[in-house]
Parts: structure tokens; sequence; C-alpha cells
């Protein structure tokens, strides 16, 4: 039984044509037919590449339609460099971490070189420097946002108490506006672009409307300290009329009993003065103690 043999590029054929390279093979009988092609060799395969970082190769297994910033990655372990800071040189030209191997001609067993990038480096840090005080000033943007919330708090309860008729200390109002002031220079000192320029805006208009609101009831609390202290003023001569209305009344009340047991004994009003009698023991006891002076008025006395 005859084998089938494959030519590698056949020049003739029968009838005069001329074969277009690895398309055709032999068949059995000496027939020349296009070669058949396997099915599956169209998937990817796994291709091993040798990469040379300073003077070290490493040998790395990797699918054949990867790209090289696929590859890049791969190394970053082995070689101890991030892969943005990577430059990978194939025939001497650098390729784009976006470009595909197998488009570039790299195949099994080819050589690759690794070097640092120096500028990729540099943007990559700049980057991250970036990326840290845009975060650090989110962080900052957001701590200033919950102490206003708590700092609103207190303006809602004084603003409740001063529009119920109640009064405030002046004090508070005036350190409340003093930390919301301190928010506000916390702000100032923020820099920022994009997102963080715009949550700093918001957060500067929230405040500066809390002031505000703390000096309109600044001015009504002073107000109805005014209030308070005219009443107070006029509160105590009212009393003090009402007071001598009331005596006035009682000395009226109490002299007419007076006249009429007057009237009504038959002795002349001498007797209108009120007298404090004493009872007869406490009488001689004092006697007995004080020597007696003569009287120095006539007193008439009555049973």
């Amino acid at each position: 039984m005859m084998k089938m043999k494959t030519g590698s590029s056949p020049t003739s054929v029968s009838g005069g044509g001329v074969s277009s390279g690895n398309e055709w093979e032999y068949r059995p009988g000496g027939m020349v037919v296009q070669r058949r092609t396997d099915q599956n060799s169209e998937l990817p395969r796994v291709i091993r590449v040798r990469v040379k970082y300073a003077s070290v190769y490493h040998e790395i297994n990797i699918n054949s339609q990867s790209t090289f910033g696929e590859l890049k990655k791969m190394l970053s372990d082995q070689v101890g460099l991030h892969h943005e800071d990577m430059k990978v040189l194939y025939k001497d030209k650098e390729r784009d971490s976006k470009m595909f191997l197998d488009l570039c001609g790299v195949k099994d067993r080819s050589k690759l070189v690794v070097k640092e990038d120096p500028i990729s480096q540099e943007k990559r840090l700049l980057e991250k420097r970036k990326n840290a005080a845009i975060e650090k000033a989110s962080k900052s943007i957001s701590d200033i946002s919950l102490e206003v919330d708590r700092l609103a708090g207190q303006v809602s309860a004084f603003e409740t108490v001063i529009n119920k008729g109640g009064k405030v200390e002046e004090k508070s109002l005036v350190n409340l506006i003093e930390m919301l002031m301190n928010q506000l220079l916390r702000l100032d000192a923020i820099m920022g672009d994009g997102d963080v320029k715009l949550k700093r805006k918001m957060q500067v208009q929230r405040v500066q409307k809390y002031v505000e609101a703390l000096d309109v009831l600044k001015v009504k609390n002073s107000t109805k300290k005014v209030e308070i202290n005219k009443s107070v003023r006029h509160k105590p001569q009212t009393q003090f009329k009402q007071r001598d209305l009331l005596s006035f009344v009682d000395e009226e009340e109490e002299e007419e009993p007076r006249n009429s047991n007057a009237s009504s004994s038959g002795t002349p009003g001498i007797g209108t003065n009120k007298w404090e009698m004493f009872d007869s023991a406490s009488a001689a006891k004092s006697a007995e103690t004080v020597k007696p002076v003569p009287p120095r008025y006539k007193w008439e006395f009555f049973d």
C-alpha cells in the first residue's frame, strides 16, 4: 500500500499549472490535491516565549492571541516591576500594550526584551499622588459635612425655641456662628477640581445659609430681650399701686368698726388710738424690777 506524501512546493502539475506553496499535497496514485486543514487549527494555542530583563532570561507560557499588556502583567511578579513601568521590545521595536502577540509575529520560542520605563514610572507616581490628594480632599469634605449636620440640628433647635416665643442666650448663638465660620475656613483650605470642587461648593452654600439664619435669630432674640426688660420695669410700679390701694382699703375697714364702737359707748372720740394691754402678772414683775417713775402726763383710765 502506498503511503501518502505531502510536498512542500511542487513546481508543476499535469495540465501545466503551477502550485502555490503549502496549499497542495500528494495523494496515493500521484494526484496532487489541496491540503486539508484541521478544524481546530483556528483555536488559540499556548506558546513559550523567552523574555530578557537585565541579564536574566525568563520563560513565559502565554496564549498566542494575548496582548503585550497581559504579558507585562505576567512578568510583573518575576521581574519585580509594575506592569505600567515596563516597555517590551520585539525585534528592536517597542510594542504597545494593546497590540496582540500573533499579529506582531511573536511565535513559539521567540525572544523579547523588557526594560524599565522611567517616563511611565513618573507618570504613574504623579497620577498616584493626584488620586491620593483627591481622596484626602473627599474625606475632609465628608468630615466637614458630618460636623455641619450636627451644628444644623442646634440651629433648628434654637429656631424652634425663638419662634415659639422663648429666649436663648446670646452667647450660645455667637458660639454656634463661630463654629460654622470655622467649618467655612476649613472648606476654603481644600483645593480640588471636578467632583471635589462641586462637593466643596455645596457645603459652602450650606454653611452660609445656616449663618444667615442665625443672624436673623440673633436679631429676633435681641428684640424679645428688650421687650422683656420693658415689661419688667413697668411691672413693679403696678404692683406697688395695687399694694397701696389694698393698704388704703384695709385702713378704711379698720377705722369703720372703731367709729361704730365709739358712737355706741357714748365716749368722745379720744380712744381712736390702739392700746396694748398687759396682764397683771407681767405688770407686777415689771413693777418689782423697775422703779416707779412719776407720770409726766395725766392719763385718763377707762373701766
